[in-house]
């Protein structure tokens, strides 16, 4: 799928202080992130605080996106989780029609074997209604999918077009794009390692520091899926100290603390999760201030 070669972002949910979804903030950051260049949307992954909306909030998020994109580029969906039949149902009675593939992660909790985690999305690609893309986040899932079962996955079902691999290991990462077909996309879901794996074979990034500096990580991608290499580790280097700093209390307190700098949104987020402290918001601020 050509059309999901490059940068997608992972979308934030901004809210407003009283912790409802800020609709308005939610389509500044839309329209801020294609104006500057970005691939793909993806909506309701776990950047979006998923996990902390309703099923009604899930509808406005997903309306918002929509009305602000207008079919300018193609939209994600993330549907998944540690019930497969309930994720099946999900799908199934989900309006999906504005988009162009679904992003399921991997059980979380459950702690499957492979051949669990096999016959999980076995299940999923039997039924599910668009292309599906794994998700493999071993860091939040408590469980890594291995290269031979994605290759497997990637092989026993055409609907299964690729993975964001979040494992953090460009070892794994490589294998995977070797042992897949041609077509299949192993997309970076680790922003630090998203150049080296482009370079290896990779198809971009599924990321969280684009939605905050688009132009530029976009520009990154383009370049490495070009093999301009060293254009492209210039502005690697020069992002880098701000990956670690959205990542250092958790995701998405820091991008969302970028945003508010950049006075798109706020940066209120929802329990369990809090604010950037003050400490990491003053680092923020600097960089974006001398970046």
């Amino acid at each position: 799928m050509k059309e999901l070669t490059g940068t997608g972002i992972a979308l934030i949910t901004p809210f407003n202080e009283d912790f409802s979804i800020d609709t308005e903030g939610l389509t500044k950051v839309v329209n801020y992130n294609i104006e500057n260049g970005i691939d793909y949307l993806v909506v309701l992954g776990t950047t979006a605080e998923s996990a902390t909306l309703s099923k009604k909030e899930k509808q406005i998020v997903i309306e918002t996106v929509t009305e602000a994109n207008n079919g300018r580029i193609p939209m994600v969906v993330g549907i998944g989780g540690n019930n497969t039949q309930a994720v099946i149902q999900e799908m199934q009675e989900s309006d999906l029609s504005d988009f162009t593939a679904i992003l399921s992660v991997s059980p979380y909790y459950n702690k499957p074997t492979q051949e669990g985690i096999y016959q999980h999305f076995a299940a999923i690609a039997k039924h599910a209604p668009l292309p599906v893309i794994l998700y493999n986040v071993p860091g939040r899932t408590a469980s890594n999918i291995l290269p031979d079962t994605v290759s497997r996955l990637a092989r026993d079902y055409k609907n299964i077009i690729g993975i964001k691999e979040a494992a953090g290991d460009i070892v794994q990462a490589m294998k995977m794009i070797a042992n897949t077909p041609k077509e299949f996309l192993v997309i970076s879901g680790d922003d630090m390692i998203t150049l080296p794996m482009v370079l290896a074979g990779g198809a971009g990034v599924i990321s969280v520091i684009a939605e905050g500096f688009p132009k530029d990580f976009s520009t990154m991608v383009r370049l490495g899926l070009e093999r301009k290499v060293d254009e492209a580790y210039a502005i690697h280097h020069k992002i880098a100290p701000m990956i670690d700093y959205i990542f250092e209390e958790g995701n998405p307190a820091g991008i969302k603390a970028v945003f508010k700098k950049r006075g798109i949104c706020g940066d209120t987020v929802r329990l369990p999760l809090v604010k950037a402290s003050d400490n990491l918001k003053k680092k923020i601020n600097e960089f974006i201030d001398t970046y």
